[in-house]
């Protein structure tokens, strides 16, 4: 990669990183030559747009940068400011050459953003951001900060409903921290709660309890809500050789991947009582880029099964979505399109997939695909799917798996 960019008002001379796909790209290649290659591609691009979502004034990442019309043309504007996305975004570029983390972040480098988002996380009250920002600090700044352990531990303690990636992100962060301190408190804790709110189909609820959402919501969990416990019970087995985990973690990836559209999609809503697809829409890009390949990489060098597979025909939507002709990669901005969506009111599809579910297990209103299409794409991108991207694809795997099929 070579970038030459007006970055934050200053111009970056051109710096040669090399290819940036990393060992993971490489060991899909004999699946889909050409994806070494595209991911080079999405890593600069990320790269770039990850420099629009910074804001250097207070080292800390946008909710969502946005292509907004008017004026001269559409521009790609930063708006809003999150602590989750700046740590996720901080765990990605702590994998990238620290030239280019002082290139994106105007002459930070993702430790010094990830122990800024630590010190924020202190005293916030969102128990996502505080696992993710212990997660960042741990695992690119090398420091575990006791605040955010005893803060992920009393979230445990409160026997408060939790959110299931909520929950997941906690058991992640202790499985990172147990290199520096004794976590096994809030690992057992996590742990237990993701074991005894696995559906019989593999998946997994919103909410942790699931009675504590609405009854025509109880059942219903995201693709996001598979994803995440998925990651955290392999990294778990790796810590504690548990073999409920990874059977478990394998459980939800045989899931989502028997669930897996005829063009790679990820769907989104899932029913935590059978693993049935409630809703498929929207199909996000960072689940398709990112998100799936970065958790079952995960389960793979963990010992589990192998669904490179399945990531490779996930990947290739993006480039050959067949629901829209509109490009989702946005060379110009630097960006990938969030999602790809029905055209309707407010997330009905959603409401009648969840509510009919509720009542009959399994069952898919007919018509749907033809009264809401899947059509409308969202110019937005959040700088977390991003970072996911560059974290999905550069980690180093063990050596028995690189020297495997690659």
């Amino acid at each position: 990669m070579t970038t030459e960019e007006s970055v934050h008002g200053q111009l970056v001379a051109p710096v040669d990183l090399g290819p940036l796909s990393g060992p993971r790209a490489a060991s899909v290649r004999h699946l889909d030559p050409t994806a070494p290659g595209r991911l080079d591609r999405l890593a600069d691009l990320a790269l770039r747009g990850l420099m629009t979502g910074y804001d250097p004034a207070t080292g800390s990442f946008a909710q969502t940068v946005r292509g907004v019309s008017g004026g001269r043309g559409v521009n790609a504007v930063a708006q809003g400011a999150s602590l989750r996305y700046t740590a996720m975004a901080a765990l990605g570029l702590g994998r990238m050459p620290e030239v280019a983390q002082l290139a994106v972040l105007d002459g930070r480098t993702a430790a010094e953003v990830a122990l800024r988002a630590a010190e924020q996380a202190v005293s916030s009250e969102d128990p996502g951001a505080v696992a993710l920002a212990l997660w960042a600090a741990v695992e690119v700044a090398g420091q575990a900060p006791p605040e955010l352990i005893g803060r992920v531990r009393d979230h445990l303690r409160a026997g408060r409903p939790l959110a299931t990636v909520d929950t997941s992100w906690m058991l992640t962060a202790a499985v990172a921290t147990a290199q520096h301190t004794d976590t096994t408190e809030i690992v057992n804790r996590a742990a237990r709660l993701l074991q005894r709110y696995h559906g019989p189909g593999g998946t997994y609820p919103h909410v942790l309890p699931p009675s504590s959402q609405s009854r025509w919501r109880a059942h219903v969990g995201s693709f996001a809500d598979q994803v995440y416990p998925l990651q955290a019970l392999a990294r778990g087995h790796r810590l504690t050789s548990e073999p409920w985990m990874l059977e478990y973690a394998n459980r939800t990836a045989a899931a989502i991947c028997g669930a897996q559209g005829p063009g790679g999609q990820w769907w989104w809503h899932y029913d935590s009582r059978d693993g049935s697809v409630v809703e498929r829409y929207p199909v996000y890009s960072v689940h398709q880029h990112a998100m799936a390949p970065m958790v079952l990489f995960d389960l793979w060098e963990a010992g589990g099964d192998d669904h490179r597979t399945e990531i490779v025909a996930g990947l290739g939507w993006i480039d050959a979505h067949p629901e829209v002709v509109e490009e989702l990669v946005t060379e110009r901005f630097g960006l990938v399109w969030r999602k790809v969506g029905r055209r309707e009111p407010r997330k009905a599809a959603r409401a009648i997939g969840a509510a009919t579910t509720s009542v009959w297990q399994g069952f898919a209103v007919p018509g749907v695909d033809r009264v809401l299409p899947p059509v409308t794409v969202d110019h937005e991108c959040r700088p977390y799917e991003l970072g996911w991207l560059l974290y999905a694809w550069h980690a180093q795997l063990t050596d028995e798996k690189e020297n495997r099929d690659a």
